[in-house]
């Protein structure tokens, strides 16, 4: 992944180095395990772990002459350790390392997205609970529907992102798994007991059965949060987007005083960050497809998998984790526009309680059908006339006749539409 669109928390779990030092102890674990049972003899983990200094270098010098990783790994392992390195891997195979260590780095990873949730999650719930009360346009189709209030909008992003919490824990409880069991899952040159000693050594469960990979079905369901994760990172960069527009207006990304919007225009101040979202809940999105075609492969294991993942492990981890800091930072700094909101809201002069009147029409004893049709053909006068719809209704005898004026009156107010903001944040946050 580019540097501009990473954090080092995440890069540093995706390096070379890192992925050398979990293969490392997935190894010693494993020689533990064997030395626990007699497989080999006692001391060779600890020599190993005292001895052993990952050299990325080296090992990438080895694998250009040996081409396979892992060898080239375990022999520069032997290298340092010496004598005693011998006995390490023994009945092994080379995804027995990888897939365990592919996990590991996944788990790592994905506990990094959770505290980035959490922050997310703690913004929305600070800003909806001060906007709670403001008045916002619904708005369906972007065309103008009922009011709402703008605490509600961003307590809808809240319980969405609770959703994706819970979902990002099971995924990750779905890959915390390790194989230790052999060239085709069969155990027949280790004992089991090696597998359940590496797996609650280094905090995973061990994997039912596996064939000489870990089922991809776990991967492409981690993948696919990552998608649904990033389908809502850009549902919240779309509305603030769209609000930011000039003809709406109700917030802006904050806008710092150095700031320049457009190279040729020195008016421009543009919602870049949300735009970059956009992008970036693309680039996550992309991962999903390759990792579900990773679950169908040959018999008990090909490669086709290895090179997508040696790409999506680490784009996707790092492009989510900035993305989410990124959304993060964008809504606590938002710069809100609650008058603007209000002189939306009076745009259609008073069309927006056009379903209220319908509703009042037919208690009086009309049908809906006709209802709706002297509303509506009312709407239109109003809208082609721009004329407000309490002054049309009222100056209309057959209404007034059904509706009192001072039911009229009560019916275009905005409070009528906030009266159970309270039970839905309740719901919500409590």
């Amino acid at each position: 992944m580019i540097k501009r669109y990473s954090r080092k928390e995440l890069t540093d779990i995706w390096s070379e180095e890192n992925k050398y030092k979990i293969w490392l102890d997935v190894e010693i674990a494993a020689a533990e395990g064997m030395e626990k049972i007699g497989q080999i003899p006692k001391g060779v983990a600890s020599t190993v772990r005292k001895k052993t200094k990952i050299n990325v270098k080296r090992i990438h010098k080895i694998e250009s002459e040996v081409k396979h990783d892992v060898i080239a790994f375990l022999t520069s392992v032997t290298e340092k350790a010496g004598f005693k390195a011998r006995y390490l891997h023994q009945g092994m195979t080379s995804s027995d390392v990888l897939d365990t260590s592919f996990n590991i780095q996944m788990v790592q990873s994905g506990k990094v997205l959770l505290k980035d949730i959490d922050q997310i999650l703690k913004v929305l719930k600070k800003q909806a609970r001060k906007y709670k009360l403001t008045p916002c346009m619904g708005r369906s189709h972007g065309i103008h529907a009922e009011p709402i209030t703008f605490g509600l909008k961003l307590a809808s992003f809240y319980e969405e992102f609770k959703r994706n919490r819970k979902r990002l824990v099971d995924a990750i409880n779905e890959v915390s798994t390790c194989a230790i069991s052999g060239a085709v899952g069969t155990f027949a040159n280790i004992n089991p007991k090696v597998e359940k000693y590496v797996a609650k050594k280094l905090g995973l469960k061990v994997e039912p059965i596996s064939t000489q990979v870990i089922p991809r079905d776990r991967h492409a369901f981690y993948f696919s949060v990552l998608g649904i994760i990033a389908g809502s990172i850009e549902r919240v960069a779309i509305e603030i987007r769209h609000l930011q527009r000039t003809e709406v207006y109700e917030l802006q990304e904050y806008f710092s005083k150095n700031q320049k919007g457009s190279s040729a225009m020195p008016h421009k101040k543009n919602p870049i960050l949300s735009e970059n979202l956009t992008g970036l809940a693309r680039m996550v999105r992309s991962a999903v497809l390759p990792a579900l075609e990773n679950i169908a492969l040959w018999h008990e294991r090909d490669i086709s998998h290895s090179s997508v993942e040696r790409n999506i492990g680490p784009d996707a981890n790092i492009t989510m984790d900035f993305a989410l800091v990124r959304l993060a930072n964008i809504l606590d700094n938002m710069i809100v526009y609650p008058k603007k909101m209000m002189d939306n809201l009076n745009i259609t002069r008073g069309l927006i309680f056009s379903q209220e009147v319908m509703l009042e029409l037919t208690k009086s004893g009309l049908s809906r059908e006709k209802s709706y049709r002297i509303i509506q053909s009312y709407s239109k006068k109003c809208l082609a006339e721009k004329l407000d719809l309490y002054d049309v209704l009222f100056a209309d005898k057959f209404i007034m006749s059904k509706i009192s004026k001072q039911k009229l009156k009560s019916i275009f107010n905005y409070s009528n539409h906030f009266k159970n903001v309270n039970l839905i944040f309740k719901r919500v946050f409590n």
